[in-house]
């Protein structure tokens, strides 16, 4: 059997990170590959197609006959009693070979199932590994801003006491708490339902704990695409495995008008004649017979050949129609992937600039003059640039990996 996947295409997925989330990336794959359920159906589905060879390597039926006269002929060496016989059919020259050929040819358009659902395992455990970075990085950053806001209230109520601010403050300090606490929650949900996703990718028990990389960042420069890359794709060879498939089925068809051959042998017991005595009394017959089958109405083989002819152009039109698809993708992700990253840049030139907006007020706090509506509004800012922030790195993330399933080998 082949080697479907090596580990070097599993590295192609994840070069462009850091060399720790590389190994952990690598380990989750490799398991996901070795127990996939799906996987392991493609697999299975491709070895009975492979084990088909085998039952194609054959002759047809040998065929026995017997039969017992119920009026004896009477010849003259004796009544005929009974007849046995056996004829076997042998197909023309390449007939068998062609057979095997055309079943080899669909197993290894099968073979390309395999691969092309090995690429998309790794694609998806890739994927819901970010997402499952991007709700803990989200967790981390509610965690910090609900610490924050009770720093915040600790500040309001100090500054009731001393008549420079209201209770309204606070319990909008608190409120907000109270969202952002909310929001954590369904975080944590969230991240367990994405947790048993990632964990049934690798067929293990939905509760095993996850271990994810602590920081992620854009690297400074992409990694070079090769587009050209493209037309190598599975996807697009099983098209071409599938063409040739067809061309095996003509052969075979064209063996199959061919005649058919057929050797055989009849035996015939004799009874001896009574009250007579020659050399040749009661001697039984043995007649070797040789028999040709010819398809004279051969309008069956005509008929496939003009479908062989017509699904050889249905499987050039798919596999453009396929191509003009991936090739849609790709662009899409490499797009996505610059906005993902003039994203990333952006919430990060506005998170500083919220940063500094807080440290103003804070600094105002010193003269007495802070406004917590404006706290709340510039930390609610910031939470915002935040998770946009870590939505940008999954984004840029995720079609990376996309970008790698379309042009990595």
């Amino acid at each position: 059997m082949k080697s479907y996947i090596k580990i070097s295409s599993i590295l192609c997925f994840i070069l462009f990170i850091s060399k720790v989330q590389s190994q952990q990336l690598e380990t989750f794959i490799v398991e996901a590959l070795a127990n996939n359920p799906e996987i392991q159906k493609f697999e299975l589905q491709y070895s009975i197609a492979s084990e088909k060879v085998n039952e194609v390597n054959t002759l047809p039926n040998t065929e026995f006959g017997v039969g017992y006269f119920v009026s004896e002929p009477e010849t003259r060496t004796g009544a005929q009693r009974f007849r046995v016989s056996a004829k076997q059919m042998l197909p023309w020259f390449g007939n068998v070979t062609a057979r095997e050929n055309y079943v080899s040819s669909l197993a290894d358009a099968k073979y390309e199932d395999i691969v092309i659902a090995k690429r998309k395992l790794m694609v998806s455990v890739s994927q819901s590994y970010y997402n499952l970075y991007a709700n803990k990085a989200k967790q981390h950053v509610l965690s910090e801003n609900i610490k924050l806001l009770e720093t915040y209230e600790t500040l309001a109520l100090t500054s009731v006491e001393v008549g420079k601010a209201s209770a309204v403050d606070v319990l909008r300090l608190q409120m907000r708490q109270n969202e952002m606490q909310q929001l954590l929650d369904v975080l944590s949900q969230q991240y367990l339902a994405e947790q048993t996703a990632f964990n049934n990718l690798l067929n293990r028990e939905n509760t095993v704990a996850v271990s994810l990389i602590s920081e992620l960042n854009i690297p400074s420069d992409d990694f070079e695409i090769i587009s050209e890359n493209l037309a190598l794709h599975p996807e697009l060879l099983k098209y071409d495995k599938r063409y040739q498939s067809v061309e095996k089925s003509e052969l075979l068809n064209q063996k199959e008008s061919s005649p058919m051959i057929g050797f055989g042998l009849d035996y015939i017991n004799v009874e001896k004649r009574p009250a007579m005595s020659f050399s040749d009394n009661g001697k039984d017959i043995v007649m070797p017979t040789v028999s040709i089958s010819i398809p004279i109405f051969n309008n069956k083989y005509r008929s496939q050949t003009k479908q062989n002819e017509l699904q050889q152009k249905e499987i050039l039109a798919q596999k453009s129609e396929r191509l003009n698809t991936l090739e849609t993708l790709l662009d899409k992700a490499k797009k996505d992937r610059i906005s993902a990253r003039i994203s990333y840049s952006t919430q990060a030139k506005n998170l500083q600039q919220a940063k500094n907006a807080e440290e103003i007020l804070l600094k105002s706090y010193e003269t007495g003059t802070i406004d917590f509506k404006d706290v709340l509004d510039i930390q609610e800012l910031q939470l915002k640039f935040e998770m946009n922030q870590i939505e940008s790195l999954k984004a840029y993330y995720e079609q990376t990996t996309i970008i790698n399933y379309l042009t990595q080998y």
